[in-house]
């Protein structure tokens, strides 16, 4: 179990700019991302608590991920601790979706951070990352200071699902 819960500096930086979200009544459309950072990760005991609600299955305790977000639907986001000897930052990241729906959205914190700079939050990466969104300049300056190297949204999602191919059936493994 963790003892130190503190975000990595880069998640500190956008918890600190924070998203904008709001809903347009007249188009029925939102604007901007739904995701709100934690000020730290979730202490594991919360984890253990909702990933057993989640899952449905009381011999799981979410130790394996480090969830460090969230939406206002309940949506989960956090680091998947898949790769052994390799720091939090470098693990992908991956959404648990309120209704179900799961997915590999970053390779890494880096990657996380373009996604960000691109305009999109995990929700959106993992429903759409070719759609169009507005780009937040404040959160490519964040990237390019911790993860020089840019790649399109398609791209970085392209990837880290193609490198976690298994990351449901995983997930369906755990569910009862």
């Amino acid at each position: 179990m963790p003892e130190d819960l503190a975000l990595p500096a880069a998640l500190t930086e956008v918890a600190a700019i924070g998203f904008e979200w709001e809903w347009d009544d007249e188009t029925d459309e939102a604007r901007g991302c739904d995701f709100e950072l934690y000020d730290r990760f979730e202490e594991p005991a919360k984890t253990a608590w909702w990933f057993r609600l989640w899952t449905g299955n009381p011999d799981v305790d979410g130790a394996e991920f480090r969830f460090f977000g969230t939406t206002g639907s309940g949506d989960y986001t956090g680091f998947w601790l898949v790769r052994p000897g390799v720091p939090v930052v470098g693990q992908p990241v991956v959404q648990l979706g309120s209704e179900g729906d799961r997915g590999v959205i970053a390779r890494d914190l880096g990657d996380l951070l373009w996604l960000f700079a691109a305009g999109l939050g995990p929700a959106e990466a993992l429903d759409g990352p070719a759609s169009p969104a507005e780009p937040n300049d404040a959160f490519r300056a964040i990237a390019e200071r911790h993860a020089p190297g840019r790649r399109s949204p398609a791209e970085i999602v392209a990837a880290a699902q193609a490198e976690f191919p298994h990351f449901s059936d995983h997930i369906d493994a755990l569910c009862r």
